[in-house]
């Protein structure tokens, strides 16, 4: 599957590297490279595009606030030279976030999350619960239907119109909102700590101020949700 790319960056030695990198990468095509989000905005309304590498930190307007003008955004890896916006993106429903200066090996992660998230998303995923059985649900891949017992996820990130559910046996992306998976996911085992995040309150390893670290994941408290995290944390 060729993935048709545009760079949005206003450093001309950022924009070089990428486009070095997507030229370098089997199966990616550079479709546009712009230095202003303007210009890139422009493109974006007339030619559909697999991914969007775009920097935060831009004159005029910012890559997040682009980013939230945008109605049908591609799927979408910050880029930027400070560590404070992640959780930004994960409000915005961004898949990766690459931190200057990008090596080529962590750009090649990027794109396999990218990869993976384009091939479950078009195999039409969907979920069933179990009436009989309320600790798993079957989880539909293809012509398949997997029993994913709620024991193994670890947390579910809500990604535009589908969720990711993180367990033990691997990622699943399912057709679906995160308020649909809160629904499903049964609330004594699993708590929304986040408008774009659901975990399993037994895999909380620790809690860091407005994050949660679950495995190698950090997975940030929304404001709107700390109250319920602080009872939990108190145990009540």
């Amino acid at each position: 599957m060729m993935l048709k790319c545009v760079v949005i960056d206003d450093e001309p030695l950022a924009r070089e590297i990428l486009a070095g990198y997507i030229a370098r990468h089997e199966g990616m095509e550079l479709a546009g490279s712009f230095s202003n989000a303007l210009e890139g905005h422009e493109f974006l309304k007339h030619h559909p595009v697999d991914v969007l590498f775009l920097d935060i930190e831009m004159p005029e307007i910012s890559g997040i606030d682009f980013l939230r003008a945008i109605p049908q955004a591609p799927i979408t890896v910050f880029t930027t030279a400070f560590r404070d916006y992640a959780f930004e993106g994960f409000e915005l429903g961004v898949i990766d976030f690459l931190l200057k200066p990008i090596s080529y090996d962590r750009f090649c992660k990027a794109v396999d999350k990218v990869r993976e998230f384009l091939s479950l998303e078009r195999e039409d995923t969907g979920l069933e619960t179990s009436e009989d059985v309320p600790n798993f649900i079957f989880v539909k891949s293809g012509v398949q239907k997997i029993k994913l017992f709620f024991s193994d996820v670890t947390h579910i990130q809500g990604l535009k119109d589908y969720a990711i559910i993180h367990a033990s046996t691997g990622r699943i992306v399912t057709k679906g909102s995160i308020k649909t998976m809160q629904e499903l996911f049964p609330e004594a085992l699993f708590i929304r700590v986040h408008k774009s995040f659901i975990v399993a309150k037994d895999k909380i390893r620790r809690v860091e101020k407005n994050r949660i670290i679950i495995a190698d994941h950090q997975i940030p408290i929304g404001r709107n949700y700390k109250a319920a995290m602080d009872r939990l944390i108190a145990g009540h």
